[in-house]
């Protein structure tokens, strides 16, 4: 549903653009942004955009001030602003739709197998029928966060493969191989998975 084919004032710079379609494409994987088509970036469209990441509880001050920002605005004003919501959307897990937006990429199965629990277990939490624990919800959004960094890069089929394939960077590994068991997203190897798919993103928007 993104497809951006043409950007407008103030996101004509390349610094704001790599930075708000960064935000964009790790909503998107969150499953923030559900049947929204995106084709232009302009402070209109990327209101609409915050609009939709507030209504899920994140970043709703920085909505606040963009319902109150004009259209041209100092550049340097709106990189804070972007950065304001790039922590929120980090420290921000949303299980309520990472559950769905995750199974539709990876299947009940595979996604069980990169957040080391059963299938069982994914579909009783995505239902709702049980509450997701705080440990499975931060797997859960740093799974979410690094399909983000990818969907700047490839399509569905290629973040699939990415995480099955051995890295250089991570020592001839496969990103799953990182992934096992009950893995912390907050270990240094774990990180560099996170750090391998932001490399990618961030090159494929230069």
């Amino acid at each position: 549903m993104i497809r951006i084919t043409s950007v407008e004032d103030p996101f004509d710079s390349q610094r704001l653009a790599r930075l708000a379609v960064g935000l964009i494409t790790t909503a998107e994987a969150m499953g923030l942004l559900d049947d929204m088509e995106i084709r232009r970036l302009d402070m209109a469209t990327f209101r609409r955009i915050v609009d939709r990441i507030a209504a899920a509880g994140i970043g709703t001050e920085v909505q606040a001030a963009l319902a109150t920002t004009p259209d041209r605005q100092d550049p340097t004003e709106i990189v804070r602003l972007l950065g304001r919501l790039a922590t929120a959307i980090e420290e921000s897990p949303s299980p309520r739709h990472e559950w769905h937006s995750l199974e539709h990429l990876f299947g009940a199965e595979r996604l069980a197998g990169l957040l080391g629990i059963s299938p069982a277990s994914v579909r009783r939490y995505q239902t709702g029928s049980r509450e997701t624990p705080d440990e499975i919800a931060a797997r859960l959004h740093f799974l979410t966060t690094v399909v983000g960094e990818l969907a700047g890069a490839y399509n569905e089929i290629g973040i699939r493969r990415w995480f099955e394939r051995p890295r250089t960077f991570l020592d001839g590994c496969k990103p799953s191989d990182l992934l096992r068991g009950e893995w912390d997203p907050e270990s240094p190897q774990v990180r560099r998975v996170r750090e391998l798919a932001r490399s990618l993103g961030a090159s494929a928007a230069t």
